[in-house]
Formats: C-alpha cells, sequence, structure tokens
C-alpha cells in the first residue's frame, strides 16, 4: 500500500507558500476598538487568491469592518541555491 501524499506537499510543489494575514477590523459593537485575527493558509504570491476569496467572504457576511491587513508569505519549498565559493580547500 503505498503513502498518499499531503495536499499541503502537492500545494508546495505547484508553488504554493504558507500566508499569514493579520487582520485588524472593527468590533460591531464598539466601532471604535479595533480586535486582531490572525489568517493562514497555503497561497500564491503575489496575488493571494485564497486571502482575496476569504476578505471578500469576509465583507459580505460578517458585521467587523476591515480596517487593515498585513500578510507575510514564505514558500518553504523552492529550487536550492548555489553560491560560486572562491578558495581551495584542501583534504588531507
Amino acid at each position: 500500500m503505498a503513502a498518499s501524499v499531503s495536499r499541503e506537499f502537492r500545494m508546495q510543489m505547484e508553488g504554493y507558500g504558507l500566508t499569514t494575514a493579520e487582520i485588524h477590523y472593527h468590533m460591531p459593537d464598539h466601532p471604535s476598538l479595533l480586535q486582531l485575527y490572525v489568517w493562514q493558509e497555503y497561497d500564491l504570491a503575489p496575488d493571494f487568491p485564497e486571502l482575496r476569496g476569504f476578505l471578500d467572504y469576509w465583507k459580505e457576511t460578517l458585521e467587523g469592518a476591515l480596517h487593515s491587513v498585513r500578510v507575510a508569505h514564505h514558500r518553504l519549498i523552492q529550487p536550492s541555491e548555489w553560491k560560486v565559493v572562491d578558495g581551495i580547500i584542501a583534504i588531507h
């Protein structure tokens, strides 16, 4: 029986990276107060279709008006980087 590959690994192989969004929004009952919500999912930079879909859902469904969104993104799997080393390494 072959082990199946996880959804997250397949997404990473397709170029998705881990995206974290810090979402500040106005509390519905107290609009002068801000609340923080942290969202995390695999997404494609720089367009972030998953995050945009979530924010569209938020605007259409939830009562708390968005104030600001900060995004951090990192591709966990990416091509290796080779650097030229100038020098000689002596091996005995």
